[in-house]
C-alpha cells in the first residue's frame, strides 16, 4: 500500500500539480498506512473513519493552481461551480470547507468527492483505491484552472477584473510550461499486428501524458485493424495502457466494448466518416478553455453551450461542436464525426480535443501538440498576457 500511496504522489509531481514531498496519502489495508508522517495525519485519520472509502489524499496544489483555486473558493462561499465536461461528470461542483477540522471536512465529502480548504489545500478521497484520490484532486487542479482562465477572459472583456486576479494571471503566465514545436517521434506504421497496435496505443498515450495534453485518466486512444478497434478501457490512465485496451469485433460479435471506453460509440462513427484509422483525444487546458469562449453573453443558449449551441465556431484554428459524453440525442457520437471535414481535429465544448491517426499517431499527436499551441496563443492574447516570461516550472 506505501508503495501505491508514494506512486500517485509522484504522479501529482510529474504532472506539475503538487509537491509530491508535501502530498499526504492515506490508504486502508489491514491497517492504516501513510506515505509519510505529516501533523495534519491526526486530522485526516479522523476524517477517513468518518467515510466509507479507501483512501484519501491531502495536498496544497503547486502554484499557479493554489492561487486560482484560492481566489475562486473566497468567490464561492459554500462551493466552486466550474462547467467544464470533468466537472459536469464527475465532481458536480467543488466544496469549500471553513476550517481544517474533521467534522466539516466530512460533512462535505460525504456529498462530493473532494473539498477546497482555505489556507490549506485540497483533500480528496477514494472508495476503491487511491488511485480514485489521485483522480480527483487533478480533476478539481483542471477544472479550477479551466474556470479561473474562462472567467478571467470573460472579466477581461467586462472589464471587471481587480487586482488580484491580475496577478494571478501574471503568475500563472510566467509559469507555463514552454510547449516544443515537435512531438516526440513515435514508431512508425503502417500498424500491422495487434501486437504492434498496442504498443503503439501505449506509445502515444505515455507521451500525451508527458506532453501535459491530459490530467488524470481522462482521455482516450484507439485504433482499427482490420475488423476489430482496439480502444482503451473506460477509467484507464493513458500513460498506463499495457493490459487497459479492449479489442471490440466491429461487427458486434463480442461483448468486450462494454468494458471499452465510455466514448466507444463516438470512436466507430468518426472513423466511419473520416476514413481515419484511428483517434487520439486529450484534455488540453486551453484547447477546453477557448472552446468555452463564447462572445454572444446574450446568446438564449448561454449555460446549455454543451449540448445546444448550435453557431459555428472555431478555437485554434479547428471546429468546437457541442457534445455530452454517452449515445444519447446531444451525445458527441452524434456531433463529433461531421466535425473534421478535411480538418486536423476538432474540440468538444469544454470537454477535450480529438485528433486523427492515419497510419500511426505521429500525425495525430502532433496535431494535438499545434492545436493547444494556437489556443494558448489565443488565449494570451486575448488577456493581452502574450508577452509573459515562461520558466521551468509547469503547468
Amino acid at each position: 500500500m506505501k508503495d501505491l500511496l508514494r506512486k500517485y504522489a509522484c504522479k501529482l509531481g510529474a504532472a506539475g500539480m503538487a509537491d509530491p514531498s508535501l502530498v499526504v496519502m492515506a490508504g486502508l489495508d489491514d491497517e492504516i498506512a501513510w506515505n509519510r508522517p505529516d501533523p495534519s495525519a491526526e486530522v485526516l485519520e479522523e476524517v477517513l473513519s468518518g467515510l466509507d472509502v479507501n483512501s484519501i489524499l491531502f495536498a496544497r496544489p503547486a502554484e499557479p493552481y493554489w492561487t486560482m483555486i484560492s481566489l475562486l473558493a473566497e468567490e464561492a462561499g459554500d462551493a466552486i461551480a466550474p462547467t467544464d465536461c470533468e466537472t459536469r461528470t464527475f465532481l458536480h461542483d467543488i466544496p469549500v470547507s471553513p476550517d481544517f477540522e474533521a467534522r466539516s471536512i466530512v460533512e462535505r465529502l460525504k456529498r462530493r468527492k473532494s473539498v477546497v480548504i482555505p489556507g490549506r489545500g485540497v483533500a480528496a478521497w477514494g472508495t476503491v483505491s487511491p488511485e480514485q484520490a489521485f483522480i480527483f484532486f487533478s480533476s478539481v487542479c483542471f477544472s479550477c484552472f479551466v474556470k479561473f482562465c474562462t472567467d478571467y477572459l470573460d472579466g477581461a472583456r467586462r472589464g471587471t477584473l481587480n487586482s488580484r486576479w491580475r496577478e494571478a494571471m501574471r503568475l500563472a503566465a510566467g509559469l507555463l510550461d514552454p510547449l516544443p514545436a515537435a512531438a516526440p517521434p513515435l514508431t512508425s506504421g503502417p500498424l500491422s499486428t495487434e501486437a504492434g497496435v498496442r504498443a503503439a496505443m501505449a506509445e502515444a498515450g505515455l507521451a500525451t501524458v508527458r506532453l501535459r495534453l491530459v490530467d488524470s485518466f481522462f482521455g482516450n486512444i484507439s485504433f482499427k485493424l482490420g475488423g476489430t478497434l482496439f480502444i482503451s478501457q473506460t477509467t484507464s490512465s493513458m500513460d498506463e495502457l499495457a493490459g487497459a485496451i479492449d479489442a471490440c469485433p466491429l461487427d458486434g460479435s463480442a461483448c468486450t466494448s462494454i468494458t471499452a471506453s465510455s466514448e466507444y460509440t463516438a470512436h466507430v462513427e468518426t472513423l466511419a466518416a473520416t476514413g481515419a484509422d484511428g483517434i487520439l483525444h486529450g484534455h488540453p487546458k486551453f484547447s477546453v478553455i477557448m472552446s468555452m469562449d463564447c462572445l454572444e453573453p446574450d446568446c438564449p443558449d448561454r449555460g446549455a453551450c454543451h449540448v445546444r449551441c448550435g453557431r459555428p465556431r472555431t478555437a485554434g484554428g479547428v471546429p468546437v461542436v457541442p457534445g455530452e459524453v454517452g449515445t444519447g440525442p446531444t451525445g458527441l457520437c452524434n456531433t463529433l464525426p461531421s466535425a473534421f471535414g478535411g480538418g486536423r481535429g476538432a474540440i468538444v465544448f469544454g470537454h477535450g480535443l480529438f485528433t486523427l491517426a492515419r497510419g500511426d499517431f505521429n500525425g495525430a499527436l502532433q496535431d494535438m501538440l499545434d492545436i493547444e499551441t494556437r489556443c494558448r496563443q489565443e488565449f494570451l492574447e486575448a488577456v493581452d498576457c502574450a508577452g509573459g516570461s515562461t520558466t521551468d516550472e509547469g503547468v
